[in-house]
């Protein structure tokens, strides 16, 4: 299928769960801890720099966005794992994330993002388990890939499967928003998805 990534549209964002609207299409969901780049890399997927909102300050996010491109939805989780953050604050997203996979929603995939400079933290296990317990589709997205020299990024790669469960059963795409690796390869993923 022959999909336009620059006609992806911004929908709404919702910032409680009574505010989720019914799932009508499959959706691409992006999930990672708090300033790993979940809003640089929809905006390098779309070739898009102002779609979603980049800050530089981690827990920016604090809303599910959502954005539709012909019959997909993607969906910008809020960022995990943010220490300066209120603990009511925190409640309110953990609701709303739980909420939001609750709801039996038309997941097609998940969007893991994880650091590839580093190992993944004890938040991103913890939903790697929770997708592989609930049987979600999902790939792990490595992160900043531009950062690392080959020698590093051999040696995360071999510790990544040793960090990660079932690693050679998970598909994971070192990615740079930067150099624009990986980036076609999710752009192939979403067009198969698209698929009728």
């Amino acid at each position: 299928m022959n999909l336009n990534f620059h006609l992806v549209e911004f929908e709404r964002s919702y910032g409680r769960p009574e505010q989720l609207p019914e799932s009508d299409l499959p959706e691409i969901v992006f999930s990672g801890r708090s300033n790993v780049g979940k809003s640089s890399l929809i905006n390098a997927i779309f070739r898009n720099r102002g779609l979603a909102r980049v800050s530089g300050t981690p827990g920016k996010t604090a809303t599910i966005n959502f954005f539709r491109l012909a019959d997909l939805r993607f969906v910008d989780l809020p960022g995990y794992g943010y220490a300066k953050v209120s603990k009511t604050e925190k409640a309110r997203w953990k609701n709303l994330m739980r909420s939001y996979y609750e709801s039996g929603r038309e997941i097609a995939l998940v969007c893991q993002l994880v650091d590839m400079r580093h190992p993944p933290t004890a938040d991103d296990l913890a939903m790697i388990g929770f997708f592989i317990e609930e049987e979600f589709p999902f790939l792990i997205v490595l992160t900043k890939s531009d950062k690392l020299n080959q020698r590093q990024r051999r040696e995360r790669m071999a510790a990544l499967l040793n960090e990660v469960p079932y690693a050679d059963e998970v598909t994971m795409i070192p990615c740079s928003t930067e150099t624009g690796e990986g980036l076609e390869t999710i752009r192939d993923i979403i067009r198969e998805i698209a698929q009728p």
